[in-house]
């Protein structure tokens, strides 16, 4: 029997779930944690659903959710990141992943695809490869042009609304990351993360005073929060945060061991606790977007 068709195996591939009333410019969006991984996939990895679920930035969409009701529109991917990772350019591959040559557009040179974190990942945040053998590009350009296009589309319009609306948007990327890392000098050595990180690519993607606005209010919740490192910040930052343009974007990773069990991928008691100071901080942002953006007499409610 031949494979579905993509538009069969994810249905929907992403949503886009808005208020009934925007109440102000932000708009949050989870480019990692679908969790929609079709059996033709899992067949065609060498891992199982269990391990290809590592890459995913489990339960983040669930833990932001609370945003809509507070006049924010959240979009959530369903495509799982082991498949298409959302967060890089379209054509950011590892030519050693297919069996004919890649097209000359095609990025085969940055960090993310030496480290085999390309736009079709190579490999899960473990470091286990997902797929046995070589694929041919034509299953790539595949998800790429029926998945990551039309997202990254209605991406783009919804912040483009967003701006037309408010004359500002604060695009909000939200992530999760692994508790610890291995340092490169030792596989031994081992590195605890922080709470949070937050990531404006050096300052380049959003106005100062959001970044402060995070990094203070969550420190003074009891998280220990960095910016920049070890992520800066991906490929939606990047290219959506233009602040002279009025366009606003910043990342948040969270670190996962705040809320689930790394190991069986279950969330504990800590979940419910982030859920409510998520909800916390992101009413104290709606409430002073005015005074961050500089934007004294403008309503953050729709006309």
């Amino acid at each position: 029997m031949p494979p579905r068709p993509l538009s069969e195996q994810f249905n929907p591939p992403f949503e886009v779930i808005e208020p009934p009333r925007p109440a102000s410019p932000l708009v949050f969006n989870s480019p990692h944690s679908g969790c929609n991984y079709p059996i033709e996939f899992i067949a065609q990895s060498c891992l199982d659903a269990h391990s290809l679920r590592r890459s995913e930035d489990c339960y983040i969409d669930a833990i932001f959710a609370g945003v809509v009701s507070q006049g924010a529109p959240l979009v959530k991917a369903h495509v799982p990141r082991a498949y298409l990772d959302l967060n890089r350019e379209p054509f950011e591959l590892d030519a050693a992943m297919f069996q004919d040559k890649l097209p000359h557009y095609v990025n085969c040179t940055s960090v993310r695809v030496a480290g085999g974190l390309g736009t079709i990942p190579r490999l899960v945040c473990d470091m286990a490869e997902i797929y046995p053998g070589p694929l041919r590009f034509s299953e790539a350009e595949a998800r790429i042009r029926t998945l990551y296009f039309p997202y990254h589309q209605v991406l783009a319009s919804l912040l483009d609304r967003t701006l037309q609306r408010f004359g500002e948007v604060v695009l909000v990327d939200c992530h999760s990351m692994p508790s610890t890392a291995v340092a490169s000098t030792s596989a031994h050595d081992v590195i605890s993360r922080p709470d949070f990180v937050l990531g404006d690519r050096y300052g380049a993607t959003c106005a100062p005073a959001l970044t402060e606005f995070f990094f203070t209010t969550l420190s003074r919740r009891g998280y220990s929060v960095t910016r920049n490192r070890p992520y800066a910040g991906g490929h939606i930052t990047q290219i959506h945060g233009r602040p002279a343009e009025q366009r606003h974007a910043i990342q948040i990773e969270i670190n996962r061991a705040l809320y689930m069990d790394e190991e069986t991928l279950e969330v504990h008691g800590g979940y419910y606790r982030l859920v409510e100071d998520i909800e916390g901080v992101v009413r104290q942002l709606t409430s002073d977007l005015p005074s961050l953006l500089s934007m004294p007499g403008r309503r953050l409610a729709a006309e």
